[in-house]
């Protein structure tokens, strides 16, 4: 059956805590979000080594797999969008449908071994791109497709939350800073 696609507008992040997963914009600093995308990551091969990663736990939630394949293709996506606002003068993002994406790239038949080394190699990438912005540029901005306006800091912090909170949907578990 088809996940009813995610239409809600996300960037309500960047304002509070999210009340599921516990990411929160005001205790999350630009410079750590390397190392949090790497300790995301890490947790990513066992998440898809227990069990069926394949199994959705019902018909309206992404399986495990699922989510470890949006995260990967989320930490290119953002390496992406950072190159971008550091080679161009206020980019506008291409609009991404991640659940076209997922049914285009057949999430749910990838391998589970493969999807997690992607994932990690994909991290490494997003982290580095992070971590190598000088802070005279952290204010260079960018535009998503509906007109939201991100400083490459906004962005990263944004971005912090996806998959913070896609790892919380998969295993329970909760953002800690630390």
């Amino acid at each position: 059956m088809a996940i009813t696609p995610d239409t809600k507008n996300w960037t309500w992040v960047l304002d509070r805590p999210c009340p599921d997963c516990g990411c929160d914009p005001a205790i999350v600093d630009y410079r750590d979000i390397p190392r949090l995308v790497m300790e995301n990551a890490s947790a990513w091969p066992t998440a898809l080594a227990g069990g069926d990663a394949r199994l959705r736990p019902d018909d309206d939630t992404w399986s495990p797999l699922e989510y470890a394949a949006h995260v990967r293709d989320v930490f290119t996506k953002f390496t992406e969008r950072v190159e971008q606002m550091l080679s161009q003068d206020v980019p506008e993002f291409d609009n991404w449908d991640q659940d076209a994406t997922a049914i285009a790239e057949r999430y749910r038949d990838q391998d589970p071994g493969d999807v997690a080394t992607e994932l990690t190699a994909a991290a490494t990438r997003v982290a580095d791109a992070f971590a190598e912005v000088p802070d005279d540029a952290l204010g260079r901005r960018g535009l998503r497709s509906d007109g939201s306006e991100f400083t490459v800091e906004t962005l990263g912090i944004y971005f912090i939350h996806d998959p913070v909170h896609h790892l919380y949907d998969v295993t329970g578990d909760r953002f800690s800073k630390n």
